[in-house]
């Protein structure tokens, strides 16, 4: 494929994900928040019990979609490939303060743009935190920042958390009693559209990332690093298709899908330095991973184990957030996230300097 048509098969995905992720909303998602990786994993994580905050638990059909597709697609261009080895230790430590940005920001890059496309100028903030810790990790990146090198695996080690996603779904459609459940009304968790839409809009989601390779982290970096837009140009469409679907259901339904403004945004705070310094963290760790969480999610996948070890750390991080008082909530962060985010920079700086200078120095 050239890059013309590479760029053109790009921006298609992008417009059809951000379509898919308005009509969530519509189908019963939270507002601005039809995908969010961060959001979802932490949702997961509470139906599961790893966390106890009642506001947020449930199984989020569409994490399951997504890696399921991302599989499917692997699979039939024969991409499926089980490796890893690349310090998953290390990448289980950058998930898990990846995930302590993105609940100070409350939501990952991907519901960062679909906050701006409904109209949360909250966002603006997020954003210039995220670009300003890719070009902190890209700084580390041209000093020869690595992880080390993958390893081919045992097929069995690359379709193992396809079948962990599989169990979790067969939990949510055969014996729910066995999970935890946001009771109505009671936050975003009570809020979702019926599980086999959610699976559906996963299932595409997975498949236009992987065949296209959408990775908000990847479009800053490469456009820094090399004058390549290409990614780029797919969340710019992601943006536009959400916006112009918000707008257009906001007029049909004369319900509130896009509200310019910084208050009363919905699963949002207003506390624009903590918002920037979420994000930065987020996109910083996100840099020393190789990908954003939605990349992470389409590598697990594809047969990728350091990705899901990644995941898990997430998902750890979500833990750990809820169950110590880090993530923030519409009122604005707590004191103990504000630590956690200082801490969490101060770690993600250390690892991007063992794993650069010490190898140069060697």
């Amino acid at each position: 494929m050239d890059l013309k048509k590479e760029k053109i098969s790009i921006i298609f995905a992008g417009l059809a994900i951000g379509i898919i992720s308005s009509l969530l909303v519509w189908f019963g998602n939270p507002a601005n928040m039809g995908f969010c990786i961060a959001c979802f994993l932490r949702d997961t994580a509470g139906a599961l019990g790893l966390h106890a905050a009642a506001a947020v638990q449930y199984v989020r059909p569409e994490i399951i979609g997504l890696v399921a597709g991302s599989f499917l697609i692997a699979m039939s261009r024969r991409e499926l490939v089980s490796r890893g080895g690349s310090s998953p230790l290390t990448r289980f430590v950058l998930g898990f303060f990846v995930m302590v940005g993105c609940l100070m920001f409350l939501g990952c890059p991907f519901r960062m743009i679909l906050r701006l496309a409904g109209g949360d100028l909250n966002a603006l903030f997020g954003l210039g935190g995220f670009v300003c810790g890719i070009l902190a990790g890209v700084f580390f990146l041209n000093n020869g920042y690595s992880l080390g090198r993958t390893y081919r695996l045992p097929v069995l080690e690359g379709r193992l958390f396809l079948a962990v996603q599989a169990a979790v779904l067969l939990l949510l459609a055969a014996v729910p009693s066995v999970l935890h459940f946001t009771e109505a009304g009671g936050g975003p968790g009570a809020k979702h559209a019926a599980i086999w839409i959610s699976l559906a809009a996963g299932l595409a989601v997975g498949a236009f990332a992987q065949r296209t390779r959408l990775c908000m982290v990847g479009g800053i970096r490469d456009a820094v690093l090399f004058r390549e837009t290409k990614l780029l140009a797919g969340f710019a469409a992601i943006f536009v298709s959400a916006l112009a679907c918000n707008v257009i259901l906001g007029a049909v339904t004369e319900g509130s899908y896009f509200m310019l403004g910084i208050a009363g945004q919905p699963v949002a705070h207003t506390d624009g330095l903590w918002n920037f310094l979420g994000m930065l963290l987020a996109g910083f760790g996100c840099v020393l991973l190789g990908g954003c969480p939605l990349r992470q999610l389409v590598l697990a996948g594809e047969g990728n184990s350091d990705s899901a070890v990644t995941i898990v750390g997430l998902m750890a991080g979500a833990a750990f957030a809820h169950n110590f008082g880090l993530a923030s909530s519409a009122e604005g962060p707590t004191a103990n996230g504000k630590l956690a985010v200082v801490i969490g920079i101060a770690v993600v700086v250390v690892i991007g300097c063992l794993n650069t200078f010490r190898k140069n120095n060697r």
